[in-house]
């Protein structure tokens, strides 16, 4: 399948972590994901519609896969569903774990010194973007 001109879609920063992410996915195991709605205000872009279709890239920033969003949900982070928690992939047993793992990536030093503010804090009402995606296909490698 042809990348060219798609957007690129980064599950987490390069590293152990994005390299987890792209093997749910490309395995089928991972069918959503979720982002802050402030990383979309403070780069004064337009979120996700459905239908969008964009390559996810691995570590090395290589296209590995094309997925759709077939869902695009704001929703208060005390209000992601069980459901969105498990397809994300990763192993949650309950919405608990989600938001462990999650505040766990979204205080972490990385994503501090993205939004430069070394003190950022999610809470009950900190809206998260909650997509779902489709694998469309693996892109394979030459």
């Amino acid at each position: 399948m042809n990348v060219d001109g798609l957007p690129l879609s980064e599950f987490a920063f390069p590293g152990p972590l994005r390299d987890q992410l792209v093997a749910a996915i490309l395995s089928g195991a991972k069918t959503s994901t979720s982002g802050l709605v402030l990383f979309y205000e403070r780069e004064n872009e337009p979120l996700p519609q459905v239908g969008r279709r964009s390559a996810v890239v691995d570590s090395q920033g290589r296209p590995v896969a094309v997925i759709e969003l077939t869902e695009v949900r704001v929703v208060r982070l005390a209000d992601v569903d069980l459901q969105h928690a498990v397809d994300e992939g990763e192993g949650f047993a309950s919405v608990a774990q989600w938001r462990a793992g999650h505040e766990e990536f979204w205080h972490s030093a990385e994503v501090r010194a993205e939004l430069g503010d070394p003190g950022f804090t999610v809470n009950d009402d900190t809206l998260v973007l909650a997509q779902r995606f489709r694998l469309v296909s693996a892109v394979t490698k030459l």
